[in-house]
């Protein structure tokens, strides 16, 4: 989706469209989302809002509204599900779908796309884009290149050329840091990574070396994975003020443990590792967990965990942000049948 939390405020508020505006925010928050108008001026998802306010004067923030965003992203992935079950969410604005084998029969993957982007327009008032290839690497890679409102096909007999002439910094997977770092090498384009060897790749990024020898070449096996696995459940807050009383972090702390258990009872989720994350009013940050052997089963045992765990805390310094997760849970992967993508592409493409 474009632009997905910032798209549904501008399509609910029609005084907001066209304006600058970011999701989330406020006084002490970060920007959860910015629209194309607000990215202009460098506004970007997890920016401080005092940068962000700094980088666009005019800016706007709208608080979230997430229960409306996920009843939007149900209605879309009905629509994902019209034609095919292989069906992957990464959130809620952006899935991976096989459509290989496809329920309507449909011979061209550029057409699905098309179709889909469609329907979506037409019953939710949103853009979407689209990415199309014969694996999740070079799709992800595409979706991003005729965004707002396109799509882009990756042919095969194209794929070579395309990842050659590639900036390194628009590869999935390569953040700002490792791009940096790959500048540092002279490594600009996909051609430039193409010619290190493994084991250079390997001795400069470690396990990440074989992930960047393989998709610079087109090669990504991972599968679409419909019933992806949930790794870790988090709730977290950020504060209108800074928190320095003890009795405040108690308070905050155990509100926290009750939301994180709401939100696993809702889906009858258990876990046996609790995480606790502060984030100083200068901006470092703080980690540490607790791993049992049994599952945590109420939000008692996550506040008294929590307790403990802020008492580990290397420094006292006032608080910005308090979070809990749980990982380690009775989540189970379910196997898919694993199909050889080979799908038709028409050469037409938006």
């Amino acid at each position: 989706m474009d632009a997905f939390y910032a798209s549904v405020e501008q399509y609910d508020h029609p005084e907001l469209r066209g304006k600058a505006i970011a999701v989330g925010g406020g006084h002490r928050g970060v920007v959860s989302a910015a629209s194309y108008e607000a990215r202009k001026f460098g506004v970007r998802s997890a920016m401080p809002s005092k940068t962000a306010k700094e980088k666009c004067p005019h800016l706007i923030f709208v608080p979230p509204r997430f229960a409306r965003y996920k009843e939007i992203s149900r209605k879309i992935r009905e629509i994902f599900y019209e034609y095919t079950d292989l069906v992957e969410p990464l959130s809620l604005d952006e899935a991976y779908l096989d459509v290989t084998e496809n329920k309507k029969g449909i011979e061209s993957a550029n057409q699905i796309a098309k179709e889909i982007r469609q329907k979506i327009f037409e019953q939710t008032g949103l853009t979407a884009s689209a990415g199309i290839s014969i694996n999740k690497f070079l799709a992800k890679v595409a979706s991003d290149i005729n965004k707002p409102n396109g799509q882009k096909t990756i042919h095969p007999e194209k794929i070579e050329k395309f990842l050659e002439e590639l900036p390194v910094e628009k590869f999935y997977g390569v953040g700002k840091v490792t791009a940096n770092k790959m500048f540092s090498l002279a490594i600009y384009k996909g051609k430039d990574l193409k010619n290190r060897s493994l084991e250079d790749l390997t001795r400069l990024f470690g396990k990440s070396g074989r992930y960047y020898y393989d998709v610079v070449r087109g090669i990504h096996h991972s599968e679409v994975k419909p019933n992806r696995i949930q790794k870790s459940v988090a709730v977290e807050r950020t504060f209108f003020e800074d928190l320095f009383d003890e009795q405040q972090i108690n308070e905050k702390l155990e509100n926290l443990s009750k939301e994180l258990h709401q939100r696993l009872q809702k889906h009858q989720i258990l876990g046996r590792s609790l995480t606790l994350k502060i984030k100083y009013n200068d901006f470092s940050l703080f980690t540490r967990s607790f791993t049992k052997e049994e599952y945590f089963t109420s939000p008692e045992q996550y506040f008294a965990t929590s307790k403990k765990l802020w008492e580990l805390r290397p420094f006292d310094k006032a608080v910005r942000l308090l979070g809990l997760s749980l990982s380690h849970l009775n989540t189970e992967e379910k196997k898919q049948v694993s199909v050889q993508l080979k799908i038709p592409f028409e050469e037409f493409e938006n």
